[in-house]
This record gives structure tokens, C-alpha cells and sequence, in this order.
């Protein structure tokens, strides 16, 4: 369907990749990968016929159409989202004019029998059976249910696009794309300002999709589900590999060990040749000797490897002073906008070394949320930091707050205080800011480059308790993974907003689910909460969609096929501590709410209702303990079995 030949583009530092040549066909889909700057986005641009190749063609096949999604939407309509993809196939808008002016004229004449009136019945038989086909009387039901896999509800479907977010305008445009069923999608990063569950909606139309599909992503899982073929840009070609990006991954760090022995062994070889030609250039008798080594070495392809400085990137968020045993105390914030209520009477107490994932559709108050916590808006209800608690923030557009004015050095000086001043160039290194970059103003760095710079400037910001909107936000495949093991280092406290499921996947402990305008807390894992929040088809109870298959084996859980009685046992065990832990935290709810409305005059009273909180307290964390420890205990007896 697509063909690249000698396919090149340059730029004035050099080719992004020349001379290619490669097929792409029906059923393909595509995980398109390397490093930012690589020159993935431009390729698309090149297949879509937005920019022309420096060199080469690209041909596609005869009246292919092509449904391409850019990160830089623009979309100039006043019409509400439903009526922005009713009346975006323009073939079934002239249909439909046609078949009004057919029927209006039908209802207006008499002449049944003349040869006119019976040429507009066959023009309106001709009409319909070329709608018929053209699925134009499932139009409005295929726009309804791609609109809801996106998360438009009913409400947000008639709203205004005016009145839309750039985030709901990508979805609103990725709507479009799909609903239209072109024969290849060109698909930039489609899953920024997805929520996890549309992006597992999105996962499982385009693999059920039967054209091409090429798509760019920083999502890995989202890639491992969809793609079923990886192009990687490198070093000015693209390579080849039949795979999705982890089994490509696995490929590519086989290969590129084997090159790297290769190269070792060249340069010894080229080392060694060098110095014989040092050693004889000079003698007459062995001159033309030395000068047939020379020729050699210079007919000699050397091996080169890119450099891949972000492996060694080791980043460990500083632990301030230890906090109190609570960090956090929440009771009863509610938070409205007019009439619409994110969240009401909400009480939560958050432990010392919690990791919690707060999660939920766009637009439901996780942000809210969390600048209620950080006091930065208005909100009823009381927030309570613990002892010694200190917070580091990273908000959705924390990379967009840093002053393009200032250099990356200037901007990390400004934070940084005592001696760690002294190492802000090694620090800068670390995050791949060297050499004269640092003097480059933040004005000209992409958006990956703040968003290292913004969290560079949280690292140095010692902190106990970390909130982070949407950290991985404009980061690479790699950044994103040297991210998440900076996090499982960390000894204090933190609450995470991602869609990013791979990312959050053996990260937190507790997971926040705002629902109903209240919050669920769920001690499951990312597998099982999607599991939970996924309706259910009861025709395929027996069989797991490939989505949620590859999901479990990129997280690696393990299921053995025969009844595991000690598995079992401890399943059961987890249930009925999960039971107890509900009925505790339900109980401290309700001595909490005593506590708060008691005499503390009466000390007698106060002292014994506070002795029982305490008490329950403590008998609840030792249940919390028991749940950890039969969950470890749990996943051994998984590796054990799956050995």
C-alpha cells in the first residue's frame, strides 16, 4: 500500500535518514520509534504529502485514503462535537441533500405514471443503496459510540468545540479519523489527553482495524497491544523488525551487544594495524608494506554505535527529614464550579511511604484535587500536613512555568540551595544538559527538554512527599522508565496522576479512583483495576480479549493452569483481610467524625475516645502490614509456580 524509495530528507545539520527503501502493507501496524529529533513526526508529515522528501518518493497505492492525527491540531469550527463528525464525510452530506430534494419533489407530484417521476424513484433507489453501503444508517450510532470510547458523554458531545480544551479537541479529531474509516492511519502520538480507559478503548479499535496503521507513541504498552511491526530511526536509516517494541527492544539489545563486541574487536584490529604502520612506514625495505596497510584501513567500514547517554541516567529524588507516621489528613473537602461538583464530603488519611495512583476520566477533579490538598485553590472542607511534612509539586504544565528568558543553568541555580550548588553542572549532565547546552535559553528547548529541566529542579528541591500531575508528559520511551525507577527508590511519600499504564504498573500500593464524585480506594494493581472498571461481556467470559493477555504479560502476572492450593489459600486470606481493612477503615471513619464534634473539656470523654482511635489505628496497620506481606507472599508463590 505505501512504498518508500531511496527515500531521504535532509536538514542543515545533517540527513534525518537517506536512501530507504521499504513496503509497508495492508494489516500492517506500525509502532514508529527513536530518539526525539530522530525524525519520526517528519516521516509522517513525508507520508501524509505535508512535506516533501529531499530526496527519494514515496508511492502510494491508487485512491488510498489517509486519515493523518497531528500533535498540532487546529480546528476552526463553531459546530458542536456531534456535528463536527456528523457532517464530516462530505460523500453522505451530498447524499443526504439528494435524497431530501428527491423525497421533497416525490411528495409535491401526481404524475405517477410519467417517465420523470419514475426516473426520480430509481435515482432514489440508486441513492440509498450507495448510502446503504457507505454504513450511512449506522452513522449516528458510530459516532455516538466512538465519541463515548473517547469520553465524551452525552453533555459533551453538543458542546460547542470553541468551548473545548486543545485536549478535547484531539479526541474530537481522532473521532473524526476513525469514524470515517480511511484505509491508513497516521497516528502522532494519539494517546496525549487520553484517559487510561479510552486509551484502552482506542487499543482495541485499531486492532481490530484493517488497514495500515503507523503510529508514533511513548506509551510502551500501548505499542506491545497495537503494533505488530517496529520502525526504528537511528543513525540516519530506518531498521526493520517484525515485532511489537518489546520483543523488538529484546532484538535490537541483542544486536546492538553484538555490534558492540564487533566494534571492540575492529578497533583492536584497527589499533594493532596502526601500529605496524608506524613501526615499518619508515624502513625502506618494508615501505610499500606499510603503505598496503594503509590502503586497508582506509577500505576499512567502521562500526559505529549510537550513544545512548539516557541508560546511564541515574535519577534519585533526595529524602528530606523524616516525616510524622500520617503525612496527610484530609476530612470532608468538596469542590464545585457552578453546578457541576468534581467531589464532595471526601475524608482520607494518607501513611507515611504511601504510593498512590490517583486515577479517573479527564475531567472528573484529579488536578482539583490535588491543588485542594496543596491549598493552592478554595475549597471547603480541612487539609492537615503531618510533622515535618514537605512537599515537592509537579503540575500538568509545570515544564510551561519555567522562564524562557532565563539559560537551563540560570534556571536550576535559582532552586538549588547549599552545597549542591557546587555540582549543578554534574547534575545538569545527569539529565543530559552538557557542555554549552546549558547556557541555551529555556525558550528554544523542545517540550522534552523542559519537562527533564522541570523535574531536574524537583530533585533538587528535597522533599518527603512528592505530588506529580502527569510527570511523563513529553517524555521519551527511556526518560519515562530512568522516571519510574527514580520513583520505586523513593523512601517518602507520593501521589501520581498518569493514563500511562506500563508506567504506573508495581508503583503504587493504593490506588484513588474518583467516581461519582466521591473517592474509591482500591488495593489492587493497575491490571485488576482496569479488569474492574471494563464492563463486562458475557460472551467472552471465557476468553480474554488480546488487550488484556498482552497487559499481563508485559506486567508478567503469572497464572499457572492447574489448581495451585497454596495460591489459593493465600487469595482467600488477602479477601478476607481486604474484608477486615474495610470494616476497620470504616469504624475510624466514624471516631474520626467523633473526634471532631467531641467536648474536649470533658478529658475523660475525649481521652477514651481518643485512646480508641489510636487502638484502631494501630490494629488497622497491622492489618495493612498483614496484606503487604500475604501479597509478597502471593507473588513468590506466582514465580515459584510459573518456574
Amino acid at each position: 500500500m505505501i512504498h518508500f524509495e531511496r527515500l531521504g530528507y535532509f536538514l542543515p545539520q545533517g540527513y534525518l535518514f537517506s536512501d530507504i527503501n521499504l513496503q509497508i502493507n495492508k494489516g500492517d501496524r506500525v509502532g514508529l520509534v527513536g530518539k526525539n529529533g530522530a525524525g519520526k513526526s517528519t516521516l509522517l508529515r513525508i507520508i501524509a504529502g505535508k512535506l516533501k522528501p529531499s530526496e527519494g518518493q514515496v508511492h502510494l497505492q491508487k485512491q488510498l485514503k489517509l486519515g493523518f492525527l497531528t500533535q498540532d491540531i487546529v480546528i476552526n469550527s463553531d459546530k458542536s462535537v456531534y456535528d463536527f463528525l456528523f457532517y464530516s464525510n462530505q460523500t453522505l452530506n451530498d447524499i443526504r441533500k439528494q435524497l431530501d430534494h428527491i423525497n421533497d419533489q416525490l411528495t409535491q407530484r401526481t404524475d405517477y405514471e410519467n417517465q420523470d417521476y419514475l426516473a426520480l424513484l430509481d435515482d432514489l433507489s440508486e441513492l440509498n443503496h450507495r448510502f446503504s453501503v457507505m454504513e450511512g444508517y449506522q452513522w449516528e450510532e458510530k459516532i455516538k459510540s466512538t465519541l463515548s470510547g473517547l469520553g465524551f458523554n452525552e453533555t459533551d458531545q453538543q458542546k460547542s468545540l470553541t468551548a473545548c480544551s486543545g485536549g478535547w479537541k484531539m479526541r474530537a479529531e481522532l473521532a473524526r479519523l476513525l469514524i470515517n474509516a480511511p484505509d491508513v492511519l497516521l497516528l502522532d502520538e494519539p494517546t496525549n489527553h487520553l484517559d487510561i480507559l479510552s486509551i484502552g478503548w482506542l487499543e482495541n479499535y485499531l486492532q481490530r482495524f484493517e488497514g495500515v496503521v503507523i503510529l508514533i507513541s511513548h506509551d510502551r504498552l500501548f505499542l506491545d497491544n497495537v503494533s505488530n511491526r517496529t520502525l526504528e530511526i537511528s543513525r540516519q536509516q530506518i531498521f526493520d523488525f517484525p515485532y511489537a517494541y518489546s520483543q523488538y527492544k529484546k532484538l535490537r539489545a541483542l544486536e546492538l551487544d553484538r555490534l558492540e563486541q564487533a566494534k571492540k574487536q575492529q578497533d583492536k584490529e584497527i589499533k594493532h594495524t596502526e601500529e605496524l604502520i608506524d613501526k615499518f612506514r619508515a624502513k625502506k625495505n618494508k615501505a610499500s608494506f606499510a603503505q598496503a596497510l594503509i590502503k586497508k584501513l582506509d577500505k576499512t567500514e567502521r562500526i559505529t554505535l549510537e550513544k545512548d547517554p539516557i541508560a546511564k541516567l541515574k535519577l534519585r529524588f533526595p529524602l528530606a527529614v523524616q516525616p510524622g507516621k500520617w503525612v496527610l489528613e484530609v476530612s470532608k473537602i468538596a469542590k464545585s464550579y457552578g453546578d457541576k461538583c468534581l467531589f464532595k464530603d471526601v475524608s482520607i488519611t494518607v501513611g507515611r511511604g504511601e504510593k498512590i495512583a490517583l486515577l479517573g476520566p479527564n475531567g472528573v477533579g484529579k488536578s482539583t484535587l490535588l491543588k485542594a490538598i496543596l491549598r493552592e485553590i478554595d475549597h471547603k472542607g480541612e487539609v492537615s500536613l503531618g510533622h515535618n511534612v514537605q512537599i515537592s509539586y509537579f503540575a500538568q504544565d509545570q515544564a510551561e512555568k519555567l522562564n524562557d528568558k532565563l539559560s537551563i543553568l540560570e534556571t536550576v541555580d535559582l532552586v538549588a540551595k547549599g552545597d549542591v550548588r557546587k555540582d549543578l553542572r554534574s547534575i545538569l549532565g545527569a539529565f543530559l544538559f552538557s557542555g554549552e547546552d546549558i547556557e541555551k535559553k529555556v525558550g528554544v528547548l523542545s517540550g522534552g527538554e523542559r519537562t527533564r529541566l522541570a523535574l531536574c529542579c524537583l530533585l533538587l528541591s528535597p522533599s518527603n512527599f512528592l505530588i506529580l500531575d502527569e510527570p511523563t508528559n513529553h517524555l521519551d520511551l527511556q526518560s519515562k522508565e530512568v522516571l519510574k525507577e527514580a520513583l520505586k527508590h523513593y523512601q517518602g511519600t507520593f501521589i501520581i496522576v498518569s493514563h500511562d499504564r506500563e508506567f504506573l504498573s508495581g508503583l503504587s500500593n493504593r490506588i484513588w479512583d474518583i467516581e461519582n464524585e466521591t473517592i474509591k480506594i482500591h488495593h489492587f494493581n493497575i491490571v485488576e483495576y482496569l479488569q474492574y472498571k471494563t464492563p463486562k461481556n458475557p460472551v467472552d467470559k471465557k476468553n480474554k480479549n488480546v488487550a488484556e493477555k498482552k497487559i499481563e504479560q508485559s506486567i508478567e502476572i503469572k497464572s499457572k493452569p492447574k489448581i495451585d492450593k497454596t495460591k489459593q489459600k493465600i487469595e482467600r486470606e488477602i479477601f478476607q483481610l481486604e474484608q477486615k481493612i474495610e470494616d476497620f477503615e470504616k469504624v475510624l471513619g466514624e471516631l474520626e467524625n467523633e473526634l471532631s464534634i467531641v467536648d474536649y473539656s470533658n478529658k475523660e470523654q475525649y481521652n477514651s475516645l481518643l485512646n480508641r482511635y489510636e487502638l484502631q489505628k494501630e490494629q488497622l496497620n497491622a492489618l495493612y502490614r498483614k496484606w503487604e506481606e500475604k501479597n509478597q507472599a502471593l507473588e513468590i508463590s506466582k514465580i515459584v509456580n510459573f518456574k
